[in-house]
């Protein structure tokens, strides 16, 4: 596809535009212990990734329908993790710890740009092609690419706690058309970039969007796993891997595909 058959580009950001410094285990680890808290590392990181599966599912999209709210998702998981890493830690001291990590999550000092991201937005935006994210996040992340100094790059900035739609609902798709004030604007026009096969490859092809997916497995790991429905062409190793192929086959190769 030559990218002047395109009229808008979104992307993903965890793991697609932005990735963690350190690992949350690490990162509650080292907050905790400006408060006293000393906790394993490790075993703090497997407590989050436990209490992170059981809040998405109990209280799906940062607990926007079950009215938690997210502030409250966020302290529900940071409680949990340190609770059940054997640390029944004092309400005035949580409180404090959960509010030091959520601010702490707003900044660069959590977050890092990823390979060849902002090469491939420079280039992007010298082609003029309008640009929007589109995340499951929670409110912060305007803030958050505000401060990793990204935000400029987009027109919009979709979470999906804001819209209220999850991807990979179709709906946060249409919600993308919408935001960019793009005057008749067709879904075969639009382009989306993330990391994850489910939510943002298969959720934008079944917007009718073309779809590239940034992953770190090889093409014929991920057919092995989700089978032929994501083609080898649509898949780059980094942004950087993906901004080269445009610039160094000059486009032309994305002419030779035909529509993705």
């Amino acid at each position: 596809m030559n990218l002047s058959r395109l009229r808008l580009i979104t992307f993903d950001v965890t793991d697609t535009l932005l990735k963690f410094r350190s690992a949350p285990g690490r990162q509650y680890g080292e907050i905790g212990a400006l408060y006293g808290v000393t906790a394993d590392d490790n075993v703090l990181a497997e407590n989050f990734k436990a209490n992170w599966y059981r809040m998405n599912k109990e209280h799906p999209n940062f607990g926007l329908a079950s009215g938690l709210g997210w502030e409250n998702w966020w302290k529900h998981i940071i409680a949990g993790t340190f609770k059940d890493s054997d640390f029944n830690i004092e309400g005035k001291k949580l409180d404090a710890i959960s509010s030091h990590l959520i601010e702490l999550y707003r900044t660069s000092t959590c977050w890092q740009q990823c390979y060849g991201c902002l090469n491939l937005l420079s280039y992007l935006t010298s082609k003029k092609i309008p640009m929007g994210i589109i995340s499951n996040f929670d409110p912060r992340l305007s803030t958050t690419l505000l401060n990793t100094k990204l935000r400029h790059y987009f027109r919009f900035v979709l979470t999906s706690y804001e819209v209220g739609f999850e991807k990979p609902d179709l709906k946060i798709f249409e919600q993308a058309m919408i935001a960019s004030n793009l005057k008749n604007l067709q879904p075969e026009e639009c382009l989306h970039i993330g990391d994850t096969p489910l939510l943002d490859y298969f959720g934008a092809r079944n917007s009718n969007w073309n779809a590239f997916l940034i992953h770190d497995k090889s093409p014929k790991e991920l057919k092995d796993k989700y089978g032929d429905d994501i083609e080898e062409k649509h898949v780059f190793s980094s942004l950087y891997d993906l901004h080269r192929t445009f610039v160094d086959n000059n486009e032309e190769k994305f002419l030779s595909m035909g529509p993705i």
